[in-house]
């Protein structure tokens, strides 16, 4: 074994086999003492190519000990104990399409197979009626296209594979398949193990299985028959189960419309804990908060009652996620391999570990392997095998090893308690709540008011920057540059209108001359083409050294009418020219 290269480094290197032609996910890697000998064994479901070459494996130390061949992909490993007998050696169940394949000692001992589901009448009766050549196949896929439509009853296999074939290859699929019973099976989507009556590590397992036709069902570990069955609003792709299924339990299922649902012992439906804002790709409980990894590069953490707490950005997609649970040391923390060839190590919010890897991870599983206790073994993208171990001498720090705000900003406050002035508030807010809400009522219809009156005197004075008069469209703005005692101050005017332009128009300014001198205090504005913004430029010179400001007042007139169009106010600031010297 050579230990990292990296300084303070927490693993060591015990195995790389870059050509193992492991192709699997976590939830096809266990680990189990197979044999009873106190050293476990390394069990993996191999997806071989997707077509052929589906192998469960099984490792020894570095080597593999044996395969055995699968019939279908697999979608799920767990290991389980189904009696009491002595020795307690677990059994090995593989989820594959319909089926769960229990092995024991190693070999092949019971297959369960998921219940058919309901078939459309209907689609029964076209199926029938394409047996006894009463209609040709052309009738036959317009009758299943509208069975389709109605989505009543899914159609079955068969009826889903004829409606993608080629007017061609109809007839032939009608001959070969019209004799053939219809049946619609359902397929594993995900499979947990929950204690049956009791909490210890060797207690006897049942299954709990997620399908395809939005159901998750708890399955007895000596008879296999259905002890209970719980549908879900859609499907399910990650479990989480907690507690004994005599006693009191808890599964948390991750569904593929984006919400995790709480199932227990004495719901009868699914109870809706949280919304995810993207697909769910991970899902791990560490004590009793829930960690999920979303879709948009996100880690996010609840609890069991849906309250977020906190949420994690990541450098790169999440490709697995995995529990460390370190039972001698107390440790449990979230294992996280992302995209850019890296594995992630959080506690709570906290990154406390990075681990570079030479190929991108795609599945992990951390426990015991042999008589290690501190084994975390993967498998990457190139089918190789990995398997480090954790030092003895390791020690994780509590704070954050990335780039951030300091720890203390996430440190909640001390808020106190509620006090006796509080409750009586409170208490006198809900006796009065109705006189309360008149009076604030009263109070914005006379804020609305004033407004309102405020608003009517500026337009019938012309105070307002923008003009009301339909004939005058106008519009006014004012900008001031420099700090003093020069000020460059520039008006921009602009017509409103559509194609009307605008002439004898002029431009005042009023002022306090004992504190202000404008250069040209008195211009002319020339015709005013529509749509086009006119700068008139001057300036203004502070004439104090008190430091003090006032308002100037800009007046747009027209030749021969006293009364305003347009009345701007600028707030000119304080000279700082001045004022420092």
């Amino acid at each position: 074994m050579a230990e990292d290269n990296e300084p303070n480094a927490k693993w060591l290197d015990a195995h790389y086999d870059p050509v193992a032609n492991l192709f699997t996910f976590s939830s096809c890697v266990a680990l189990a003492d197979l044999q009873g000998d106190g050293e476990n064994k390394l069990v993996v479901g191999d997806l071989g190519t997707g077509l052929y070459n589906m192998k469960l494996k099984v490792y020894k130390g570095t080597s593999m000990q044996s395969e055995h061949t699968l019939i279908d992909l697999p979608t799920a490993v767990i290991s389980f104990l189904m009696d009491t007998n002595e020795p307690r050696t677990p059994a090995v169940a593989v989820a594959s399409g319909p089926y769960i394949y229990i092995y024991k000692n190693l070999r092949p001992y019971f297959k369960f197979t998921l219940p058919p589901l309901e078939v459309n009448s209907v689609e029964q009766d076209v199926w029938n009626q394409a047996k006894e050549d009463r209609i040709d196949p052309l009738t036959l896929k317009e009758m299943l296209e509208s069975l389709r439509d109605k989505g009543e009853v899914p159609l079955s296999v068969k009826s889903l594979r004829y409606l993608m074939l080629e007017p061609q290859e109809m007839e032939p699929f009608v001959h070969l398949h019209k004799t053939q019973p219809i049946k619609r099976q359902t397929v594993i989507a995900c499979m947990a193990m929950l204690n049956k009556n009791m909490a210890d590590e060797d207690a006897v397992g049942c299954l709990v299985v997620g399908t395809e036709n939005m159901e998750v069902c708890i399955l007895d570990p000596e008879a296999f028959t259905i002890q209970a069955k719980v549908g879900l609003p859609s499907v399910p792709v990650f479990l989480d189960v907690s507690g004994q299924f005599d006693v009191e339990f808890r599964i948390i299922v991750a569904c593929r419309n984006g919400n995790i649902y709480i199932i227990r012992r004495d719901l009868k439906r699914p109870k809706h804990c949280i919304e995810l804002n993207c697909q769910p790709v991970g899902l791990v409980r560490v004590n009793k908060n829930i960690v999920v990894g979303c879709g948009k590069e996100t880690l996010h953490s609840y609890t069991q009652k849906g309250k977020k707490l906190w949420t994690v950005y990541l450098p790169a997609p999440i490709m697995t996620m995995g529990l460390m649970d370190h039972k001698s040391k107390g440790f449990q923390a979230v294992l996280v391999a992302l995209g850019n060839s890296e594995v992630h190590l959080y506690r709570d919010k906290n990154l406390i570990n990075v681990t570079k890897t030479q190929d991108v991870v795609t599945s992990l599983c951390f426990g015991k392997y042999g008589r290690e206790d501190g084994t975390l073994i993967m498998t990457t993208k190139g089918g190789g095998l990995l398997v480090k171990i954790l030092k003895r001498t390791a020690v994780f720090e509590e704070k954050d090893t990335s780039p951030g705000p300091p720890v203390a900003q996430s440190i909640k406050l001390n808020v106190p308690k509620k006090t006796k002035l509080y409750v009586d508030q409170t208490l006198r807010e809900r006796e009065n709540a109705v006189a309360m809400h008149r009076t604030f009522q009263m109070d914005l219809c006379r804020l609305r008011l004033s407004a309102a009156r405020a608003y009517a005197k500026a337009l019938e004075n012309s105070m307002a920057p923008v003009s009301t008069d339909l004939a005058e469209p106008l519009k006014l703005n004012a900008t001031v540059q420099g700090i003093g005692p020069f000020f460059k101050l520039t008006l921009n005017v602009q017509n409103m209108s559509a194609a009307r332009p605008v002439i004898d128009l002029l431009v005042s300014f009023l002022y306090d001359q004992n504190l202000y001198s404008i250069r040209r205090s008195f211009f002319k504005v020339p015709m005013l083409v529509p749509g086009l913004m006119y700068p008139i430029e001057t300036f203004v010179q502070c004439l104090s050294d008190k430091g003090i400001s006032d308002i100037i007042k800009v007046f747009v007139l027209r030749t021969g009418n006293a009364a305003p169009l347009l009345t701007a106010h600028i707030n000119m600031p304080v000279s700082e020219g001045l004022a420092l010297g």
